[in-house]
């Protein structure tokens, strides 16, 4: 049998406190937290903070504080920048990532409440649905009596059970779009039994049963991943959710979390291996995290070489994701896969191969991204280009491609290396006759002397190798860019003009963000970039609304997975 990691990327992770709690959800030091993971050799650790919550929706020992607002608002505000901090003082060190488990407290003022809060979240890599409370002011995970007392409320146990499912239902429907995770779907389970009619939801027809098939649907069409949660094993009751509700979601290829739900830097790291043996039990053999709001992809197996073909399919799920609005990145792409990652076809349902093609090609809306770590080998083809050495420095691709425009010189493709000395390389691929782009040479050897260190086009030469160890990005929508990732990376698809790429680097040059390496391909009057750079993503995201209408798409792409 294959060995579990002993590690997980948790979602629903260790509860943390804002510094003004009057009722401590999370008691610890976050710097206490954070050595506790690095001491166990963890990559990465995952905070969640509750949001704040309505004056009406208040456990028992909240509402003896006599303290409204048991977590203010200032305090939560102040979270992320908490988080940022931290992630400045170890960085390096540990990936840190933060998420908020935000309250449903019904769809008048409460959804509106609830909505704010997600926007105060600055740059939450997620957000977890749940519901705790009742219309009626009582939770579902609060004491006996109070279940007891809602339980008397509703008349009976399948009444109790079916209001809970059509507030999850309800909050899934009003903002399921701004939530990526449903909490522990089966929370009741702490306080009240489960019904027979619930147990066996499978074959029973009773309208219970019905409501929570319904429920688990509408969870696998918003593409919503579930919530698995081991805070049910600490209390007694099992894990959130049970098995049968688990192989349901399965079999609905819902996308599932793991998580530990802990509130106490003591528990920390407890029963990682036990969470994965559960979601295993069930049939799955990955689970997904979140960095940014974008999915990532785990296996559950300690198998170095799947960790690395899995790091490869979720800097390509990025890639994709982002050349996309927020709204359409939550819609679950198709994979092809091929060569050594054909295993993955055995993982995904409904994947398609791509025979000895040692890529992962993902593709969704007409789009798609074509990755690898093989590293490209060159052709032994003959080119026609544009050969240059020259300074390392802004602005200097752009003066290039200002003076061929000015001839009306098209470059077909882009290739780029920096020497890491303070000057780079790049080989341009025209299609131009000779006179014109020696009029070019003539030009730039008379102004720009100093930069351009040596300029020589060549016919019949060989293209040059700049190709490294790396992730690569091979394709973009089926044409071949070939570039190693970098921490940044823009991507556009553009009309293939002379001139219209001038736009994009005269613009970074403008204002002197650096271009690190380059790659360009077109199909036809289409053309494609790929550019890694360095430099403010505000100021390179302000610049990229502004390229004008010839630019059908350019996104600046970050990467957050490991």
């Amino acid at each position: 049998m294959r060995k579990l990691n002993d590690f997980i990327w948790e979602t629903h992770g260790i509860h943390a406190g804002t510094e003004r709690d009057h009722v401590k959800h999370g008691i610890d030091k976050l710097e206490d937290i954070v050595d506790k993971a690095i001491e166990a050799k963890h990559p990465s650790i995952t905070f969640i903070i509750h949001s704040p919550r309505l004056t009406g929706f208040r456990y028992t020992a909240e509402r003896d504080t006599n303290v409204k607002f048991i977590r203010g608002n200032r305090s939560y505000l102040n979270y992320p920048k908490r988080i940022a901090n931290l992630r400045k003082k170890y960085e390096g060190q540990i990936n840190i990532k933060y998420g908020v488990e935000l309250e449903w407290m019904g769809a008048d003022l409460g959804m509106q409440w609830s909505r704010s809060k997600i926007f105060q979240a600055e740059d939450a890599d997620f957000v977890i649905g749940s519901v705790h409370f009742a219309p009626e002011g009582l939770p579902y995970d609060g004491s006996k009596e109070e279940a007891y007392d809602l339980l008397q409320l509703r008349g009976s146990l399948e009444n109790y059970w079916g209001g809970y499912f059509d507030e999850v239902l309800q909050m899934i429907e009003s903002f399921g779009d701004m939530i990526q995770v449903v909490g522990h779907i089966d929370l009741p389970k702490l306080n009240v039994e489960m019904p027979e009619s619930l147990i066996h939801f499978e074959t029973s027809n009773h309208p219970l049963a019905n409501k929570f098939r319904t429920l688990l649907e509408t969870i696998a069409d918003r593409n919503l991943a579930l919530d698995v949660n081991m805070a049910g094993d600490f209390k007694g009751v099992g894990v959130y959710p049970t098995q049968e509700i688990l192989k349901r979601a399965n079999a609905l290829q819902i996308q599932v979390c793991v998580g530990t739900d802990t509130h106490h830097v003591k528990y920390y790291g407890v029963n990682f291996q036990e969470s994965l043996a559960y979601i295993q039990k069930a049939g799955y053999q990955h689970y997904v995290s979140y960095s940014k709001l974008i999915p990532e992809k785990r296996t559950i197996f300690d198998d170095h070489e799947l960790k690395v073909k899995f790091t490869i399919l979720n800097k390509g799920i990025e890639l994709l994701n982002q050349r996309f609005q927020q709204e359409k990145r939550r819609i679950i792409p198709d994979f092809s896969f091929g060569g050594e990652f054909t295993e993955f076809l055995n993982i995904y349902k409904n994947a398609t191969g791509m025979g000895a093609y040692n890529a992962i090609r993902i593709r969704k809306g007409g789009k798609s991204i074509t990755v690898t770590n093989e590293t490209p080998i060159p052709k032994n083809q003959k080119v026609k280009g544009l050969f240059s050495r020259h300074i390392d420095k802004p602005g200097v691709i752009s003066s290039l491609f200002n003076t061929l425009a000015s001839e009306g010189i098209n470059v077909e493709t882009a290739r780029l290396k920096s020497k890491n000395d303070g000057t780079a390389f790049a080989f341009l691929s025209i299609s131009e006759d000779n006179g014109k782009v020696q009029d070019a040479i003539e030009f730039i050897n008379g102004t720009d002397q100093e930069i351009f260190l040596e300029l020589n086009y060549k016919e019949n030469a060989e293209l040059p190798n700049y190709y490294r160890e790396g992730i690569y990005l091979l394709e973009m929508d089926g044409v071949e860019l070939k570039l190693p990732l970098y921490d940044k990376v823009i991507l556009t698809k553009h009309v293939n003009a002379p001139g219209v790429l001038l736009i994009l680097l005269s613009a970074l040059a403008s204002k002197n963000i650096n271009i690190i390496d380059f790659r360009l391909g077109n199909r036809n009057e289409v053309g494609y970039s790929a550019l890694a750079i360095d430099g403010d993503s505000n100021v390179i995201n302000n610049l990229l609304t502004k390229l004008g209408s010839q630019y059908f798409e350019a996104n600046l792409i970050e990467f957050h997975s490991l």
